[in-house]
């Protein structure tokens, strides 16, 4: 099936196409990462996650893939004292994904995937698609691509081993030296119950768990199961 990356495609080929395609919308953020890790990771993973699933997923989807640009910018106020960080307010996240999925549905598409690969964002993708699904008739699905991954509890962390790893198997560029340690005091959790305690990113320093324990080869194989379960997810959306 077709494969468009909707940034490099004129209006007469999305014009074309998105009326029966599924369109791919990758959600990251820019924050701080601690202090070893490049503020754009989320963008960064979310995109190459999104990007290479696609183009797996094309030749046997049963639709036209579209994969949109990465949105760069999220929900990420609870990153601002710790500095480096861009970000939209929740509301005005939501504002923004919503809008996007209005433009989806003026230039003629009818699906939506957002890929989303920011925690803060986990309550703003859902609102956003609840509020573009009824508004605009858009049938709106989301993914938090670390969920597709087994069980494990470096999985996902902020800046921990897994997403260092994983940096380090895109771009290892973008991934400063790392000292040891010690494990971060650990925060008081109720079973059942979501908490939202600024104060929490303070006591770890705004990342978790051992950075200092990331390599190239637990990343790769941890990208290569994000993308080879989001090519599947994609290839069963698209029969619907």
């Amino acid at each position: 099936m077709t494969f468009l990356r909707w940034a490099d495609s004129t209006r007469e080929q999305l014009r074309a196409v998105l009326p029966d395609a599924l369109v791919v919308l990758p959600f990251g953020a820019t924050e701080q990462h601690g202090p070893h890790l490049a503020t754009g990771t989320d963008a960064l993973l979310a995109g190459a996650v999104a990007a290479r699933a696609t183009e797996a997923a094309a030749p046997l989807a049963d639709r036209p893939l579209v994969l949109a640009p990465c949105l760069p910018f999220g929900a990420s106020d609870h990153h601002l004292p710790f500095g480096g960080t861009l970000s939209l307010s929740v509301e005005t996240a939501t504002a923004v994904l919503g809008d996007l999925a209005r433009s989806v549905v003026a230039g003629g598409g009818r699906r939506l995937l957002v890929v989303n690969g920011h925690g803060g964002n986990r309550g703003v993708c859902h609102a956003a698609a609840s509020g573009a699904s009824s508004r605009y008739g858009l049938a709106v699905s989301v993914t938090h691509y670390w969920d597709l991954l087994p069980a494990d509890p470096a999985v996902p962390g902020h800046a921990g081993r897994f997403e260092t790893s994983m940096v380090l198997a895109v771009d290892e560029t973008l991934v400063a030296p790392r000292r040891p340690r010690p494990d971060p005091p650990a925060g008081s959790t109720v079973d059942g119950v979501d908490q939202h305690d600024p104060k929490a990113w303070l006591r770890i320093d705004g990342y978790t768990d051992h950075p200092e324990l990331a390599d190239a080869a637990a990343g790769a194989a941890w990208l290569e199961q994000a993308v080879s379960a989001l090519s599947a997810r994609l290839i069963e959306l698209a029969r619907m």
